[in-house]
This record gives structure tokens, C-alpha cells and sequence, in this order.
């Protein structure tokens, strides 16, 4: 009967400390404990996703179709570059 209770508690350490692991691997803390952030899920693809939590409320904002067209005049109002290090920085003309 000693070693049933030594397995349970091996398995028990063993779920923690894949919990704990796991927590960290993916920043979930960040999400949990902070009571703002940003995060972006598949970006620059079709199912792009953005998440945002502010005062506790979690809100979804999903991409939806990039094939539909526009139509009407306009003018060019600036460029957008985008850095090595992933910023963009945009210069109005």
C-alpha cells in the first residue's frame, strides 16, 4: 500500500510541474496577473485573431475577408515602413 501512495505522489509532482511548464512556456501568466495586454494570434493570416484584456474585460477582434474591394477616389496620404526589429513607423507626406 506504500508504494500505491509513493506513485500518487510522484504523479502528482510530476501534473505540477508540467502545469508550471507549461505556464511559462506559453506567458499565460502575463494574461492571468496583468491587467492589460495585447496579444495577436496567427498574424498576417486569414483566421488573424487580436486579444485584448482591459479592467478585466477579455475582447476578441477576428480579421474578416481580405478579398472584398473598395470603390471611390482617394489620395495617397503617406508610407508605412516597416524596421528589421518588426516596427513600423509611419511618415505622412
Amino acid at each position: 500500500m506504500n508504494s500505491v501512495g509513493n506513485l500518487f505522489d510522484v504523479a502528482m509532482f510530476f501534473s505540477v510541474a508540467l502545469m508550471v511548464a507549461l505556464v511559462s512556456y506559453l506567458d499565460v501568466a502575463d494574461m492571468l496577473f496583468n491587467d492589460g495586454f495585447t496579444m495577436v494570434k496567427n498574424p498576417g493570416k486569414d483566421d488573424m485573431q487580436i486579444i485584448t484584456k482591459e479592467d478585466g474585460k477579455i475582447v476578441r477582434y477576428k480579421s474578416e475577408e481580405s478579398n472584398t474591394s473598395c470603390e471611390g477616389k482617394g489620395k495617397r496620404v503617406g508610407a508605412a515602413y516597416q524596421l528589421d526589429k518588426g516596427e513600423i513607423i509611419y511618415i505622412p507626406e
